[in-house]
C-alpha cells in the first residue's frame, strides 16, 4: 500500500496563506503554520512526504472577507472540512458520525452570539430549566438527553456552567450521538466544543466590527493577528456589547471579554501555544411568562417584570498552555494545561397568576403577583486539567494506521451557594399560597393595568450567604484510538477509553451530608466507512457513554436533576448509568467538494438510570431506561457559486421503556421535540452584494426533569425566520443589515416542569454590522 501525504491543510482546505518555517511533516507544519491551541496537528506524514511543502496561495471568495478559518472549505465558507479536535484524524466528510459544524462566517451572518442562541436552534437539541431559572448557564438537552455539562472548549470540558459568547469562536461542533470515548464521562447524547481563535503565521490582519440597531443594541468587536517573526505570532480579540431583550426592556444583556493568544516556535519540533480568556456577562435576566397548570393558558402579554436588582452574572478566567513536540518523524506529542476559575451568581424574579385576597383568604381579584423568595444562588468554580496526547502513523501488514494515545487528568471544584435576599419595600396586596395568607408583591390591579412602578416597587437587598454544596471531582483517563485504512475503499475507526472518577460531595443547609463516590469507566467506539463512490460513503456505527452519581455539578442531592442520589433501599453503590447507540449513515460530497450531504438513521438506548424526585436526595438506583429513535439529514456547502447553504433536520422518537413508576412507561421523554429543521440560505446577487436568511422550526414538547417521562405542561410548536443581507464597498469594508424573528413570532424556547416560568424567545429586531479589515 502506497504511503499518501495527510495534510490537513492543503490547497483543498482553506483560503488562507500559510508560510511554513521549513519543510516539516504534516503535524509540525500544522502546530508551526496555525499554533492553533485546540490540538490542530494530528500525527505525521512518512519521511519521504516531508520532502512535499505547502504554498497555499490567499484566496479573496466573491462578496466576501477572506475566511481564515483553517478548517473551511476554500471559497464555500459554510461547510467545514476537519473538525478543531485533532483526534478525529479523518475529513468530517469520512468519520462515521453526525458531526455538525458552525463556522465563524456561518455565525456572523446569522447575527447568534451567545452559544445558548446558537446550538438551541439547531436539530436536536432543545432547552431544559431548573427550578431556579437554568441556574447558572446554558442546560442543553441532545437528542433527548442533558448535555449541560458536556460543553468543550478546544477539547477540553468547560466546566463552569455559564454565559458563554462567540466572539473568540473560530467554528462550533456539535457530535450527536454518545461520546465518551473522546469526551469521558457523560456525553450521552452528544457534546459540543468550541474552537477558539488562535495566533497563526499566516498571515497579519485587523478586523473591526462595529454594530448598532433597536434595542439600544451595539456589538464592537476586534480580531488582530500579528505576526512577529518568522517563529511567533499573537492574536487578541476583544468584545464590548450591550442590548436590551428585545420589546423586554429592562431586561438586558452586557459582555464585554478578552482572549489573547501567543504562538511561539523555537525550532522546526518544538512550539508553544498560550492564550487567556476573560469574560464579564452581566445580565437583567428574565424568566419570561408563565402557564396555568390547568388550564394549559399561556399569559402571552405579561410584560417585563424584572427588579433593578436582579442580576445574572458570570466572571470567567482560563488560561492555557500547549506544548507539541515533534519526536520523530510520524510521533508528534503534544500537552495541553488549562486553569480556570469561573464566578457565577444571580438573583432573578419569577411571577405566577393567583388571587389577591382580604385577611380571611376571599378572593378580590384575579392578579400576578412576584414570587417570594425569589430564585437565587451562587456558584465559584476552579478548575486544572492536563492531557497528553501522543499521535503516532505507521503501517502494519500494509495497511495504514493512524493511533491516537491520550492520557488525562482534571480535578473539577465546584462551591455552590445562596444569596441573603431581602425586599425593602412594603407589600401591596395579600395572598393564598402553600405556606397560607402572606404578604404579597402584585403587579396587576384590580382593572386589569399593571402598576406604574413595576420593576422597582420591591427594592431588594442582596448579600453573599452561606455554601450549600462542596462538589469536587478529579478523574484519571487513558484512551487509545486507531484509526485504519484497510483498503483504498474501506476504512476501520476503533477507540476505547478507560476514566478513574472520584466525586465528594458535601452539603449543609436544606440537607446535610457528606458523600464519596468512585468508579471505573470504560467506554468505546467501533465504526466503518465504506466509498461506494468516489464522493461518496456509507457507514455505520456503535458508541458507548456512561454517567456517575452526583455528576452534575450544580445541583447537590437535588436527585431529579443529575445531583447525587441517596436510595434508601438499596445495599450497594450504584452502577453508572450507560448508554448504547447505532447509527447507519452516508455522506456524499458534490460540486467539486464544496457542498456536503449527509443523511443518518440512529438508536441510542440509555439505561441503569438513576431516577430521583425533584430536589430530594432520595430516589431509586439503575430502575429506569429510555430509547431515541430517529433520522438526521444534512446538507452545507455551495449548492452553486452563488448559492450557499447550512440546512437540517431531524425527526425523532423518545419512549420511557423502564421506570420505577410503571405509568411513565411508553411515554416520550421530557423536554424531547420530535421533529426539528433549520436552513440557512445565502445568494451571492452581484460581487458586491448578497442577502440571505434563517428558518427555525421546532414542534412542540412538554416540561419534565431529564431521563423522565414528558408532564402536561406543553411548550408550543414554532417557526421563526431571520434576514440578512451584506453589502461590500471595498474589498476592506462592508456592511450587513440583520433583522431577528422578522415576523414578530410569540415563541417559548422551554418551560419550567409547573408551568411556572417559559423562557421566552426574543421579538423582532434589527441592527447593522460594518466591517473594516486593516
Amino acid at each position: 500500500m502506497t504511503n499518501k501525504p495527510l495534510n490537513r491543510l492543503n490547497q483543498e482546505m482553506s483560503g488562507v496563506t500559510f508560510k511554513p518555517k521549513s519543510v516539516l511533516n504534516r503535524t509540525t507544519t500544522q502546530a508551526i503554520t496555525l499554533g492553533l491551541a485546540a490540538s490542530l496537528a494530528t500525527s505525521a506524514s512518512y519521511a519521504e512526504e516531508q520532502k512535499k511543502t505547502i504554498d497555499l496561495d490567499q484566496v479573496q471568495v466573491e462578496g466576501q472577507k477572506i475566511d481564515d478559518n483553517p478548517y473551511a472549505e476554500k471559497d464555500a465558507p459554510y461547510k467545514a472540512n476537519f473538525s478543531g479536535d485533532a483526534r478525529r484524524v479523518k475529513p468530517l466528510a469520512e468519520t462515521p458520525q453526525t458531526i455538525q459544524v458552525l463556522t465563524q462566517t456561518q455565525l456572523e451572518e446569522a447575527g447568534q452570539t451567545d452559544l445558548k442562541d446558537i446550538v438551541q436552534s439547531q436539530p436536536g437539541i432543545t432547552l431544559g430549566t431548573g427550578e431556579n431559572g437554568n441556574a447558572f448557564g446554558d442546560r442543553y438537552i441532545i437528542r433527548g438527553h442533558e448535555a449541560r455539562s458536556d460543553v468543550f472548549v478546544d477539547g477540553l470540558r468547560d466546566p463552569g456552567m455559564t454565559t458563554r459568547e462567540s466572539f473568540a469562536t473560530e467554528q462550533i461542533e456539535i457530535t450527536k450521538g454518545p461520546s465518551s470515548t473522546f469526551a469521558g464521562r457523560g456525553a450521552t447524547g452528544g457534546a459540543v466544543n468550541s474552537v477558539t481563535k488562535q495566533a497563526n503565521l499566516g498571515r497579519s490582519f485587523n478586523k473591526l466590527s462595529g454594530g448598532w440597531g433597536t434595542d439600544d443594541y451595539h456589538r464592537y468587536t476586534l480580531d488582530s493577528n500579528i505576526v512577529l517573526t518568522d517563529d511567533a505570532a499573537v492574536r487578541i480579540n476583544i468584545l464590548d456589547a450591550y442590548e436590551e431583550a428585545p420589546d423586554r426592556a429592562p431586561v438586558d444583556r452586557d459582555r464585554e471579554g478578552l482572549a489573547a493568544s501567543l504562538f511561539w516556535a523555537p525550532t522546526d519540533k518544538l512550539d508553544f501555544t498560550l492564550d487567556h480568556y476573560h469574560l464579564d456577562a452581566d445580565d437583567t435576566p428574565d424568566l419570561g411568562t408563565y402557564q396555568n397548570r390547568t388550564s394549559g393558558q399561556i399569559n402571552h402579554n405579561l410584560p417585563a417584570y424584572a427588579q433593578e436588582q436582579d442580576f445574572l452574572k458570570s466572571t470567567i478566567d482560563t488560561t492555557t498552555l500547549k506544548v507539541g513536540y515533534q519526536a520523530a518523524n510520524n510521533l508528534r506529542l503534544e500537552n495541553t494545561t488549562r486553569y480556570g476559575k469561573t464566578d457565577n451568581g444571580y438573583v432573578v424574579s419569577g411571577a405566577s397568576g393567583t388571587s389577591a385576597v382580604d385577611a380571611d383568604g376571599n378572593a378580590l381579584y384575579d392578579t400576578v403577583s412576584i414570587k417570594n423568595p425569589a430564585p437565587q444562588g451562587w456558584q465559584d468554580v476552579e478548575y486544572f486539567a492536563n492531557v497528553l496526547n501522543a499521535f503516532y502513523d505507521t503501517e502494519i501488514g500494509g495497511m495504514q494506521h493512524q493511533f491516537v494515545f491520550s492520557g488525562e487528568y482534571s480535578n473539577h471544584k465546584v462551591l455552590n451557594g445562596v444569596y441573603n435576599v431581602e425586599n425593602l419595600g412594603e407589600s401591596n396586596c395579600l395572598v393564598n399560597g402553600r405556606r397560607g395568607i402572606s404578604e404579597g408583591y402584585c403587579i396587576q390591579n384590580a382593572d386589569g393595568s399593571y402598576i406604574s412602578n413595576l420593576n422597582s416597587f420591591i427594592g431588594r437587598s442582596i448579600a453573599k450567604g452561606d455554601w450549600d454544596s462542596d462538589w469536587q471531582m478529579k478523574t484519571t483517563s487513558l484512551a487509545a484510538m486507531d484509526t485504519i485504512d484497510v483498503t483504498d475503499k474501506l476504512s476501520v475507526f476503533a477507540g476505547v477509553r478507560f476514566d478513574k472518577v472520584d466525586l465528594n460531595l458535601e452539603t449543609q443547609g436544606r440537607s446535610e451530608g457528606d458523600y464519596d463516590y468512585s468508579d471505573n469507566l470504560w467506554n468505546g467506539h467501533l465504526g466503518f466507512v465504506y466509498k461506494v463512490a468516489e464522493n461518496g460513503n456509507i457507514y455505520a456505527t456503535y458508541s458507548s457513554a456512561t454517567n456517575v452519581n452526583g455528576g452534575e455539578s450544580d445541583v447537590g442531592t437535588s436527585s431529579g436533576y443529575g445531583g447525587f442520589l441517596v436510595d434508601s433501599t438499596a445495599l450497594n453503590d450504584p452502577d453508572p448509568e450507560t448508554t448504547n447507540s447505532f447509527e447507519l449513515g452516508t455522506k456524499w460530497q458534490f460540486n467539486n467538494n464544496k457542498l456536503l450531504a449527509t443523511a443518518a438513521v440512529f438508536q441510542t438506548t440509555k439505561s441503569d438510570v438513576m431516577e430521583g424526585s425533584g430536589y430530594d436526595e432520595v430516589g431509586t438506583y439503575n430502575s429506569g431506561e429510555n430509547r431515541v429513535r430517529g433520522i438526521e439529514l444534512g446538507l452545507v456547502g455551495n449548492i452553486t457559486s452563488k448559492f450557499s447553504a447550512q440546512v437540517a433536520l431531524t425527526a425523532m422518537d423518545s419512549e420511557v421503556t423502564d421506570s420505577y413508576n410503571e405509568d411513565n412507561i411508553g411515554k416520550s421523554l421530557s423536554n424531547f421535540a420530535d421533529n426539528q429543521a433549520f436552513a440557512q440560505l445565502r445568494y451571492q446577487l452581484t460581487p458586491k452584494f448578497s442577502f440571505g436568511g434563517n428558518a427555525t422550526y421546532v414542534s412542540e414538547m412538554y416540561a419534565g426533569q431529564p431521563d423522565t417521562a414528558a408532564g402536561n405542561v406543553k411548550v408550543p410548536s414554532y417557526t421563526k425566520y431571520d434576514l440578512f443581507a451584506t453589502y461590500r464597498f471595498t474589498n476592506n469594508l462592508d456592511m450587513r443589515v440583520n433583522v431577528g424573528n422578522i415576523t414578530n413570532e410569540d415563541y417559548y424556547l422551554a418551560a419550567y416542569r409547573s408551568g411556572g416560568f417559559m423562557y421566552k424567545g426574543d421579538a423582532r429586531n434589527a441592527y447593522v454590522t460594518v466591517n473594516y479589515e486593516f
